[in-house]
């Protein structure tokens, strides 16, 4: 089946992402690409929008797409810069803001059209910038207001050509997803048919069609996106898949055998492999983070190596990789990032293993991975779950490891994540975790004096993990498991809140 596509340029906004999983929310597939590198097929995009970006039009660092095959050849939305590149290249004209117009503001004034159909005065919508469009561009015609921006949006007559100030693809944009059905649907007349079940049975087909009878192998995490991917690649080639899960030691408490008791009831074909001592061992006396992470790497490539082999030929890798992972960014100064972020559920194996690559996933993103699920009947606790990092506790242990480190941050982690789930506040966070800090502090235990270990609780809200702010627990709650570690984890005589928000801080402490 051919879907309608639309293509999105991205101009280096923080809030590209979000307009491309607004998109697909309507059920309409779209691509991201950087907005000097426009495919050359877009003759095969039904519409394109221009995303915003940290640049002034009015800069000699301003980013000029190249749009002659697409302004009146294609239905074109122009959010924020794409608005102010319209109407500043176009016969308009684009000044500084007398006052920085960002947040909250309000439709003041909305002309009667397609664009807006559904949307009232009043609507709220998100602003984010520091020029403004003074006036309208060439045959440009007004479509709305607020108080402090008259051309909040505009369309150019003649052409199926429209923008905006404001970001539509932001929660705080109250109207923001009606009036991109409007613009999509309504306009663009693109077809809403991008949905969790045909992309099943069309990946599904696809992956029989190109492993055919080939062994595929694939390194579960016990995540979403690995074990989405291993449900897929069961449905196309069943037994043909040897899916492997590797104990480095440092998974949750009892994770690695409730994780294998959950993987055999859907059907799959797992291989558990404790490893746990040949991880600790590589670790010992490590404390810097980034020689922890690569120490595990090495060793998960090792073991992973080892297990392939025992697998007579194999031909296929799986992985699963998801859209964020594979999208080329463009960087503030209007190139692509310098360093693309790649993830691979087994560590990145080296070319030595010689085997080609399967990326089921890889067109999604991770809400969409979670939907892909529910259709297939993967259980809804395991889809909901946290993310956790690849390391593992290990970057959750500032410090050197230590098996003993390793048992006491188990403990405490497992009182706090069991904890979330009796007050039902689990699905209210988007990741969780407990950090065992490098330092020991006095404690009194009865008449006794002690000189025992700090802990750090972590809970924060998020919707893709690049910015977070933490969660207000309630203080009964805090309390309690406060209370509950100090009192059955032995080791640990003082705990901790974490108030601090993604950025500054990162989500995890290394």
């Amino acid at each position: 089946m051919q879907h309608d596509k639309v293509l999105i340029l991205d101009f280096g906004s923080q809030y590209t992402q979000l307009i491309a999983r607004r998109v697909r929310e309507l059920n309409i597939y779209c691509e991201i690409h950087p907005f000097n590198k426009i495919p050359s097929n877009i003759q095969d995009y039904k519409a394109v929008v221009l995303s915003g970006s940290p640049n002034s039009v009015r800069g000699e660092d301003a980013l000029h797409p190249d749009l002659s095959e697409i302004r009146g050849k294609k239905p074109m939305l122009a959010v924020c810069y794409g608005a102010q590149y319209l109407a500043h290249f176009s016969g308009g004209n684009v000044a500084p803001s007398n006052t920085r117009e960002y947040g909250r503001a309000h439709l003041s004034y909305i002309k009667e059209d397609i664009f807006f159909r559904h949307v009232k005065e009043g609507s709220q919508v998100w602003m984010s910038h520091s020029d403004t469009i003074k006036e309208l561009p060439t045959n440009g015609v007004l479509l709305a207001s607020t108080h402090d921006v008259e051309n909040a949006a505009f369309k150019i007559e003649g052409e199926t050509t429209y923008a905006i100030q404001f970001h539509p693809e932001v929660y705080h944009s109250t109207d923001g997803k009606q009036i991109l059905e409007n613009f999509l649907v309504e306009i663009a007349k693109v077809n809403q048919d991008w949905t969790p079940d045909s992309f099943v049975d069309e990946t599904v087909e696809n992956l029989k069609a190109t492993l055919g009878n080939d062994k595929v192998v694939l390194g579960l995490s016990g995540g979403v996106d690995s074990t989405v991917a291993a449900v897929l690649l069961n449905k196309a080639i069943g037994q043909n898949l040897y899916c492997v899960f590797v104990n480095n030691g440092l998974l949750r408490k009892n994770e690695f055998e409730s994780v294998l008791n959950q993987y055999e009831g859907m059907g799959l074909n797992v291989k558990g492999v404790d490893a746990s001592a040949r991880f600790l061992d590589a670790l010992a006396g490590e404390s810097d983070p980034e020689k922890k992470r690569k120490a595990i790497g090495r060793v998960f490539i090792e073991v992973f190596d080892d297990e392939a082999h025992l697998i007579e030929d194999v031909k296929w890798l799986a992985q699963g990789t998801i859209y964020p992972d594979v999208i080329e960014s463009v960087s503030a100064t209007g190139g692509p990032s310098a360093t693309i972020k790649s993830h691979h559920n087994v560590g990145g194996l080296p070319d030595f293993m010689k085997l080609k690559v399967v990326e089921p996933l890889k067109a999604l993103f991770k809400d969409e991975v979670r939907r892909v699920g529910a259709s297939m009947g993967i259980d809804p606790e395991l889809l909901g779950r946290h993310p956790f990092p690849g390391p593992g506790l290990a970057i959750r242990i500032l410090g050197d490891i230590t098996e003993e480190k390793v048992r006491i941050l188990q403990e405490v982690d497992a009182i706090f994540i069991n904890g979330l789930k009796e007050w039902n506040l689990y699905n209210d966070v988007w990741q969780a975790g407990a950090m065992l800090l490098p330092v020991n502090s006095v404690g009194v235990m009865g008449d006794e004096r002690t000189y025992e270990k700090c802990v750090a609780l972590r809970a924060v809200e998020s919707t893709d993990g690049m910015t977070a702010d933490w969660v207000n627990l309630p203080y009964e709650f805090l309390q309690k498991t406060s209370n509950d570690i100090i009192n059955k984890v032995k080791g640990v005589n003082r705990v901790v809140y974490d108030i601090s928000s993604k950025p500054p801080a990162t989500i995890e402490w290394e």
